[in-house]
């Protein structure tokens, strides 16, 4: 059995491919009704896996000559949507090779589109269209498939157009180049075990500060304005953002009198006094657990303690900690800053954390405190939450039995960072993804078990799409890994509660 099918329409797509050895490549000719010929042909083919590979036109103005598209899902006129989760797992593979890939869905016709009709397409979310690719899948007939895609032409741009020699001669060589993955994708199928730590993905503060902006654009109207990210996550923030919010970085981009969401993260003082000045409309989304800190920084400034603060230097929550009170607060990152640090009086000190620190890290560093200053007070409960220390030991107990572990998060994320830290601290490999996308082939190569979580911050769609793709690698048994159950909820805020 050969491991892969490769099917293409048109002789000088075949000719660009560059494939592994023992591939069978079927050249149909251009068009639905060829392309259906050749997935019954196709069907016919003993492979392990299915590629579906060629040229396509730019719906999307975001494409350019050369870009490829992979598409996950593909779309026709008188038929439901092919969902193809597993093209995803290419686009990692194809970065390292220098080119610019999309994801996204793709659209089959039975004819050549002009720039006015893909305009169109493109408020339906399509970022390219060809001619075969929604027929060619009937070819899988189960088994693996991809789908593989290079532009040859941008929205505004007929295929007649001049200049398209030289935007084809480009989309060719980026086709020869991106087909060598296909080879690393055939060499990863194989059966799977999927651990999923539980608890994962949202957490009570990071549901509470999304409904707080969805209840504004409900209430309000969009634009609602955004104090950074509502949380660190940027499929969560795109979303959003499709929605009508405006995220911002500083008030000054907030006209007068606005609705303004401050994030789940806090502020300091200081900004909400910006905004009462410019009369914004504040609907303050902190999360109840920074609250509380900030109301211990307040309590033991006021004592006249000088409060070391465990955390890192410019992350958001750092900075609204810090500006409680500045004069009395210095910032502990490391081990290392623990030697530097003075009190003015050591009789009088006391220490908080970020909420979103690794817990077994946040103590060595408050022990370290400890014993230059013996008479060290904390809070009167942890700070680092609930949620960070229950998604921790999750991982923890999943990483103990898994080859490879995928963390699910944006890397502005610090509680998603923190969870790869304590699987690599299990000495399993750990990495940090926002989307399936983000997935090397090579991760999952020698991997039976894999481990999965996601961050406080991130939705559980992407991990159910993270679980998705590895299945079209093969089967996959999921086995959910659960250290205890969360049931805490918070109120959103008065501003947004229902008359």
């Amino acid at each position: 059995m050969r491991d892969l099918l490769v099917l293409t329409a048109l002789r000088i797509e075949e000719r660009a491919l560059h494939v592994p050895a023992g591939t069978r490549v079927l050249r149909t000719g251009m068009g639905p009704e060829r392309a259906r010929i050749g997935a019954a042909r196709g069907l016919a083919v003993e492979a392990r896996g299915v590629a579906i590979a060629g040229l396509c036109a730019a719906v999307s103005p975001a494409l350019r000559a050369g870009d490829v598209v992979l598409a996950s899902e593909l779309r026709c006129d008188g038929a439901a949507p092919i969902a193809v989760p597993g093209s995803a797992m290419l686009a990692a593979a194809l970065r390292r090779r220098g080119l610019h890939v999309h994801v996204g869905p793709l659209r089959s016709l039975d004819h050549l589109a002009g720039p006015g009709e893909r305009a169109s397409l493109h408020d339906e979310g399509v970022l390219a269209v060809d001619m075969e690719s929604a027929w060619f899948a009937e070819a899988a007939g189960g088994r693996p498939l991809v789908v593989l895609r290079v532009v040859v032409e941008t929205s505004t741009r007929r295929l007649a157009d001049p200049r398209t020699l030289a935007s084809s001669l480009r989309a060719l060589h980026s086709l020869r180049v991106a087909s060598e993955v296909l080879g690393d994708w055939a060499g990863s199928f194989a059966s799977r075990r999927v651990l999923l730590a539980g608890p994962r993905s949202f957490c009570a503060g990071v549901e509470r500060a999304i409904e707080v902006v969805e209840l504004a654009l409900q209430q309000r109207g969009a634009p609602v304005y955004v104090r950074k990210q509502i949380v660190h996550n940027e499929h969560v923030v795109s979303d959003l953002e499709r929605r009508g919010a405006v995220f911002v970085e500083e008030l000054d981009q907030v006209p007068e009198g606005a609705t303004v969401v401050f994030s789940a993260h806090g502020v300091s003082p200081a900004v909400k006094s910006e905004a009462a000045g410019r009369r914004l409309d504040v609907i303050d989304a902190t999360c109840p657990l920074v609250n509380k800190v900030h109301a211990e920084a307040r309590r033991f400034a006021a004592d006249g303690h000088t409060v070391f603060l465990v955390g890192h230097n410019g992350h958001e929550e750092v900075e609204g900690t810090y500006g409680e009170a500045p004069e009395a607060i210095t910032i502990v990152e490391t081990l290392a800053d623990v030697e530097n640090v003075e009190a003015l009086d050591p009789e009088r000190v006391s220490f908080l954390t970020q909420t979103t620190l690794a817990v077994d890290e946040t103590n060595e560093i408050v022990d370290a405190l400890r014993g230059r200053f013996p008479l060290l007070r904390g809070p009167r409960s942890d700070d680092i939450c609930y949620a960070t220390t229950n998604r921790q030991q999750a991982v923890r107990a999943v990483a103990q039995a898994a080859d490879t572990v995928l963390v699910v998060g944006s890397r502005t994320s610090s509680n998603s960072r923190r969870l790869v830290e304590v699987a690599e601290r299990e000495g399993t490999r750990a990495y940090l993804i926002d989307d399936e996308s983000d997935v090397d082939l090579a991760w999952l190569a020698n991997a039976a078990t894999v481990g999965v979580t996601a961050g406080a911050s991130a939705p559980e769609s992407l991990v159910r799409g993270l679980i998705d793709a590895i299945g079209t690698l093969g089967p996959v048994e999921v086995e959910e890994r659960t250290t205890t159950t969360e049931s805490i909820q918070f109120r959103v805020p008065k501003e947004v509660l229902a008359p």
